[in-house]
């Protein structure tokens, strides 16, 4: 594996490493997002680089396999949740990925405390799981302009007809 690999690989972590390192991270601005990132397209990155400007350090939080398969039904996700998570892990803007079973992340948010939670504006601000913890402690909700034409399952579908 050559170095650029084994500095992607430690930037996905586990829950524990945002109780561990809490008073270091918090010096900093962290904002959190989530999703299943199964097919990364423009959308994506445009939303996670608009989300990186929000703060200091951007923590994604990634559906598990089984979280995916739950939400968007058997024949998803297309890539793995290794194989997402090191792609998300080698985009330069994002700092943290680590993965949640659970069908929601609000525990994931509870363990890492961001100071800023982001969601796509798809979501309306009383739909975001974790908004009021993070507003209780502090914390801003905002969310992200949705870009037109880009949605993994949009992709997956042309792809089914071509």
């Amino acid at each position: 594996m050559s170095d650029s690999n084994i500095n992607i690989e430690r930037k996905i972590v586990r829950w524990d490493f945002f109780t561990e390192n809490a008073l270091e991270l918090h010096r900093q601005k962290i904002v959190f997002t989530n999703g299943c990132f199964d097919v990364l397209h423009f959308g994506h990155v445009h939303y996670l680089l608009e989300a990186k400007k929000l703060g200091d350090i951007l923590v994604v939080g990634l559906n598990s396999d089984d979280s995916v398969r739950r939400l968007k039904g058997p024949s998803r996700p297309i890539n793995g949740e290794k194989e997402r998570a090191f792609v998300l892990a080698a985009l330069s803007f994002v700092d943290y990925v680590v993965l949640f079973e659970e069908d929601t992340p609000e525990n994931l948010i509870k363990a890492v405390r961001p100071d800023v939670l982001v969601k796509g504006g798809d979501y309306a601000l009383d739909q975001i799981v974790g908004a009021d913890f993070v507003r209780e402690n502090g914390g801003t909700v905002t969310t992200i302009p949705f870009v037109e034409g880009f949605s993994s399952s949009q992709i997956i579908e042309q792809l089914k007809t071509t």
